[in-house]
């Protein structure tokens, strides 16, 4: 009997967030991918996927008890990354000028905690921690 490896990720494909109804859930679906295919998707990456639809085979004890319903997966064939990473986006003058003008508004704090989660009011303490959380600050190193 021999033995074959290949490379193998599980991943779980979730619905943009503009896309999804306020108030509802995002929907999700599991990518197998194989081979080539694999670590080309990282958290946060949009991307378009290919691939085949397939039902999900139970073994076991879930064998004998399956109904007519199944989980299903994509087998992946081909992805198409859409957003790039932070360290492809290159700045353009357009976007230089408007963070010049957020540096010198003495209100930028303010306006950016109230950028996080605006469809919910106040909670203005809230949304500051959230900032501060998201945007981190510089690394302490000592000796």
């Amino acid at each position: 009997r021999a033995s074959k490896f290949l490379a193998f990720q599980e991943v779980k494909l979730q619905e943009l967030t503009d896309q999804v109804p306020v108030g509802h859930i995002p929907r999700t679906m599991t990518l197998h991918m194989y081979g080539a295919a694999c670590r080309q998707l990282t958290p946060g990456d949009v991307a378009n996927v290919t691939g085949i639809f397939l039902p999900m085979p139970y073994t076991g004890f879930r064998a004998l008890r399956a109904g007519l319903l199944t989980d299903t997966y994509l087998d992946v064939q081909y992805v198409h990354r859409l957003k790039k990473q932070y360290d492809e986006i290159e700045m353009t003058p357009a976007d230089e000028q408007v963070i010049e003008q957020l540096k010198h508004n003495p209100n930028v704090y303010s306006h950016l905690a109230r950028s996080i989660a605006p469809e919910i009011y106040g909670h203005d303490d809230v949304k500051k921690v959230l900032l501060l959380l998201l945007v981190g600050g510089v690394n302490k190193t000592i000796g």
